[in-house]
């Protein structure tokens, strides 16, 4: 499996890889000099993945698109993926205060082409804790608060799956007092090739509205970056997915048509800006005087 995201050439040397400058993304200090949300990055990432993917309709897919991003060949594959963080910034002080540094999160990713080259990109996603929104926006993914739960896994016990054929795995997200997904993953056998939607550079778009009238202030296409990435070994297996109907959001229109295969796996990697590809013209002009 490729989790990468990035060519050869940005894995040996993460200085090449184009990124913003980091200054600016630390939230202003309290009036008692306490330090924001969102220290600066890099920001290193540890995490428990359940991932499920299938097919929906893919003009509800190629509808969720920006127009600077093109449908992928098998324009209507998702994945759905539920993720357990722990995170930290440089020193990793977050490590010693949990409540800091670990979050869990539901997203949902689509397949998409940019300049003919495969992309992906994130149409939904919702984080339990504050500071993991604060730094999603920062990097371009649309973030919203909810609650996440998913099956964990411990060395000893008998209230614990293994990492072996016949063991289940289950995941839930809500948002607003409703239900906004499912997932449970039976594991058959490791992995030869583990998921593949997630797996071309992450195409997102960093939005922020203006104060005044209604062109937003920064509207760019952005590439996720990253370095030290690594895998644990991919197990797979049988899935079963649910989207609730009873969403803010209309994710019905991505309602699975087929489920193909659910994985389950470690991840991680370290995160220290983006790459801008395009600084777009905003699709709302200011009302006029």
């Amino acid at each position: 499996m490729s989790t990468s995201g990035i060519s050869e050439r940005e894995r040996r040397d993460p200085q090449q890889v184009p990124r913003q400058s980091p200054g600016g993304y630390t939230a202003p200090l309290s009036v008692d000099g306490r330090a924001g949300l969102v220290p600066p990055p890099p920001w290193h990432y540890s995490g428990d993945f359940l991932v499920v993917e299938y097919r929906t309709d893919p003009a509800a897919v190629i509808g969720l698109l920006p127009v600077e991003l093109e449908p992928a060949e098998d324009a209507g594959r998702v994945a759905a993926i539920f993720a357990d963080w722990q995170s930290c910034s440089a020193d990793g002080r977050e490590l010693i205060d949990p409540i800091q540094a670990q979050y869990r999160e539901f997203f949902l990713v689509v397949g998409c082409r940019y300049h003919g080259e495969p992309a992906s990109r994130c149409v939904y996603i919702w984080v339990d804790k504050d500071f993991a929104m604060y730094r999603g926006w920062i990097q371009g993914y649309p973030k919203k608060l909810g609650s996440i739960h998913m099956t964990r896994v411990f060395p000893v016990g008998q209230a614990t799956p293994c990492l072996d054929r016949g063991s289940r795995f289950g995941a839930t997200c809500t948002a607003n007092d409703r239900q906004i997904a499912r997932a449970i993953v039976t594991l058959e056998r490791e992995s030869e090739s583990g998921p593949t939607v997630m797996s071309p550079p992450m195409h997102n778009s960093r939005h922020f509205p203006a104060a005044t009238g209604s062109a937003p202030a920064i509207y760019e296409l952005v590439r996720a970056g990253g370095y030290d990435r690594a895998t644990s070994p991919v197990w797979e297996g049988s899935a079963d997915l649910t989207l609730y109907p009873d969403a803010l959001e209309d994710l019905q229109a991505l309602a699975p048509r087929e489920v193909l295969r659910g994985y389950r796996f470690s991840f991680g990697y370290t995160v220290d800006g983006v790459a801008v590809l395009q600084r777009q013209r905003p699709r709302l002009e200011p009302p006029s005087s």
